[in-house]
């Protein structure tokens, strides 16, 4: 039976208040009080569920592109992890009305529970061309607040930037688990998978390849990882700067060295590239969203992807390059802003993408990518070139 659901109507004036000192007022909307992180704006037209869900939008506050949402509720299925990660969450127009079969709660009763605080009824064209031109900032929403505007501003710019952030051990699984394969698909590899911040999609989607993925903590060593005696290892999405992640972009090169196949995805793909000896730097407001346009290089194909990243890579584009570890190229490029969206080496297993094959939310254009993890698992001496055909 469909849910229909309606919240009374009990909001107040809200702010919404950026470290550049630009305000912009609404009304309270979900828990009130206040919290800050860095603005983001995601421009996914649907998927907010599993936004707000990514641990990778931890200590972020994401501002919707889509005037409209809410309609559909929440519910059991669709989340992609164990709880709400969002600092804040930004809506034009909440819907009054959830109407879903699968609903189990409206979106704003759910961020009440969650304690998320939200604003509502402000112009979020105008706040994303803002951040688009000024860039991703610190951010705070105030309700039901007594603070003078020169007060928020000054508690907004005393919050931490996320440059420099060490925030996946906020998020990563505190014990291993196994995702196996459904029933009916044998199993093929064993996958060692370090959880940044996974999502849970991503398990899924390799268990259904017929991979027994074994989900571990940030703090898994090595040793740890080659005792399992994985056929690959996975290394995950994730919040925060990956300048911080020494010890994890260590255990990477160690994973190079005794030439064991590697994939990561977002966060992963960047610590693949400090890995590689990159630098990697802020973007000037990110790429968010469920419909970026990305060229695989290596097919010519273009893919309409999932993202949600604030930095990228500098690894050079037009030339394949050396590292310590033999030879690789860039093997995805950004249709938009160029930005690197994918590495693989030519001479150990080892590739990465910047964005999210696993969708969820999102068209499923890149889940290929998994079958290619697959095959360089069963072929490590191969390398890519074969299985790109």
């Amino acid at each position: 039976m469909e849910s229909l659901s309606v919240l009374p109507n009990k909001h107040s004036v809200a702010y919404l208040v950026l470290d550049d000192g630009r305000i912009f007022e609404g009304k309270s909307w979900a828990k009130t009080g206040e919290t800050f992180g860095e603005a983001v704006f995601s421009t996914g037209m649907t998927g907010y569920q599993e936004t707000l869900t990514d641990p990778s939008y931890h200590k972020q506050i994401v501002v919707m592109t889509a005037p409209h949402i809410g309609n559909t509720g929440m519910n059991e299925l669709d989340n992609e992890s164990r709880k709400i990660w969002v600092s804040g969450f930004v809506v034009r127009n909440p819907s009054p009305i959830t109407s879903n079969w699968r609903s189990k709660k409206s979106l704003e009763q759910e961020l009440i529970d969650s304690e998320v605080v939200g604003i509502q009824g402000i112009d979020t064209r105008a706040l994303t061309r803002h951040l688009r031109d000024r860039g991703a900032m610190r951010v705070g929403i105030f309700s039901d607040t007594t603070l003078s505007r020169e007060d928020m501003v000054v508690k907004v710019r005393k919050t931490a930037p996320m440059a420099g952030s060490y925030l996946a051990k906020d998020v990563t699984t505190k014990q291993p688990y196994v995702v196996y394969p459904p029933t009916g698909t044998p199993t093929k590899f064993k996958v060692a998978a370090i959880d940044l911040g996974i999502k849970g999609a991503t398990p899924k989607a390799m268990a259904n390849l017929g991979m027994e993925v074994h989900v571990l903590p940030l703090d898994t060593t090595f040793e740890q990882i080659r005792a399992l005696k994985p056929d690959g290892v996975f290394l995950s999405n994730g919040p925060g700067d990956p300048a911080a992640m020494v010890d994890i972009v260590e255990l990477v090169r160690n994973v190079l060295l005794e030439e064991i196949p590697f994939f990561g995805i977002c966060f992963g793909h960047q610590i693949l590239g400090r890995a590689l000896g990159f630098e990697t730097y802020k973007l000037p407001f990110g790429h968010r969203g469920i419909n970026q346009p990305v060229i695989d290089l290596t097919t010519g194909k273009v893919e309409i992807t999932a993202h949600n990243h604030g930095f990228a890579v500098a690894a050079p584009k037009e030339n394949d390059f050396n590292t310590v570890y033999g030879s690789g190229r860039v093997s995805h490029l950004s249709l938009n802003d160029s930005v690197v969206e994918g590495l693989e080496m030519i001479s150990v297993p080892a590739f990465s993408v910047q964005y999210h094959p696993e969708s969820a939310a999102g068209p499923h254009d890149a889940a290929y990518l998994f079958e290619r993890f697959a095959y360089l698992m069963a072929s490590p001496r191969v390398g890519l070139k074969d299985s790109n055909a």
